[in-house]
């Protein structure tokens, strides 16, 4: 198990990125979160096989390509803190 910290920048507040986020992951074996953050950019945290992450996470791009200038990405071992993928506020 995996857990990987993205930062997403770009136009990605006030478009549906958290709604389009949990949607998907809804999809995938995949657990955590995502949240705004007060300087504009995003933050998501999921956890799972390094195979369902890679997809969800393509999958995001896909839907999300338009709004995204870059993403930042940290991996690590899985902590299992998350029961299920929310939003935070």
């Amino acid at each position: 198990m995996e857990r990987r910290q993205l930062t997403y920048s770009g136009h990605v507040q006030g478009v549906g990125f958290r709604y389009t986020t949990k949607s998907i992951a809804e999809g995938f074996a995949v657990s955590g979160y995502v949240r705004n953050l007060p300087d504009g950019r995003v933050e998501l945290i999921a956890e799972g096989t390094a195979a369902e992450l890679e997809e969800f996470l393509k999958k995001l791009a896909e839907h999300m390509s338009s709004h995204i200038r870059s993403v930042d990405c940290d991996r690590r071992p899985a902590l299992g803190e998350f029961a299920d993928f929310t939003i935070r506020y």
